[in-house]
């Protein structure tokens, strides 16, 4: 499509400033870990990295960090492998309810945190407190991996979607059983959509922070909901904007990682 001067124009400023409402926040996030005033001062007087000590030594913020991680990767695994197993029995089978188990698990991404979050503690003081299992970091991975699902869902559904069933079939007539052909012929080529769909859903559990607030219990606390209870302290601010940055960070590798994976996949995985 061919656009004139003024509109190519006009779109780049629409672009830039787009861009710079989504960034430049991110970017005074990462100045502000390293300014040497506890105050937002600007510009900063100079550089340091003591806040960035300071914050590793920091127990509440190395306890939440550890609790994110710990949530992240049992949210991940869950997501994997029920995102899998119901990706195959979508695509690779027909039965009565199919499109209607497709939009069930799409669903919840689609819903606003605050639903999914009070509908999830409503459901856990229902069920689990009679049995004696209050809020905690079970119930946190449980209400991560209702979205989480979604993302390995999706990936693995348009990887098959790509793959013919062929080679399933000649791996079976070759006298090869059921596992020893997902090992041997379907792992390989949904390798890369499920490291991404994993990497994707772990970005998203570690930053997660509605629907936390409504399955953590009182003894857990993530660092999303750790940088929530200390920003409103002036004292934390400088630590506050480490672990922001830091929070940052983490995020973009596993979704920069996951996008690689997927663009490169696309453009030299297909058979």
């Amino acid at each position: 499509m061919n656009l004139s001067r003024p509109a190519r124009i006009a779109l780049r400023t629409a672009a830039g400033l787009g861009f710079a409402v989504i960034y430049l926040p991110l970017l005074l996030v990462l100045v502000g870990s390293v300014n040497p005033d506890r105050s937002a001062s600007w510009p900063p007087p100079g550089l340091t990295l003591k806040w960035w000590a300071a914050a590793w030594e920091n127990d509440g913020a190395r306890e939440a960090l550890w609790t994110s991680v710990r949530a992240g990767l049992a949210a991940t695994a869950v997501a994997l492998v029920l995102g899998t197993l119901i990706a195959f029995a979508v695509q690779r089978h027909t039965f009565f309810g199919r499109e209607a188990v497709s939009f069930a698990v799409v669903l919840p991404i689609a819903l606003p945190g605050i639903v999914t979050g009070i509908a999830l503690n409503s459901a856990f003081g229902v069920v689990l407190e009679p049995l004696g299992v209050g809020l905690g970091l079970f119930t946190v991975v449980v209400g991560h991996a209702t979205f989480c699902i979604v993302v390995v869902f999706n990936n693995v559904v348009a990887r098959l979607r790509r793959l013919p069933g062929s080679y399933e079939e000649a791996a079976m007539d070759l006298g090869a059983h059921t596992f020893r052909t997902f090992w041997d012929i379907t792992f390989p080529l949904l390798r890369s959509a499920l490291l991404a769909g994993g990497l994707l859903a772990f970005a998203l559990s570690f930053d997660e922070v509605v629907v936390t607030t409504f399955t953590a219990g009182p003894g857990v606390q993530t660092l999303p909901l750790w940088i929530f209870d200390n920003m409103t302290r002036p004292q934390q601010a400088p630590v506050v904007n480490v672990v922001a940055a830091l929070l940052v960070l983490l995020s973009v590798v596993p979704i920069y990682a996951a996008q690689r994976l997927s663009s490169d996949s696309a453009g030299g995985g297909r058979v």
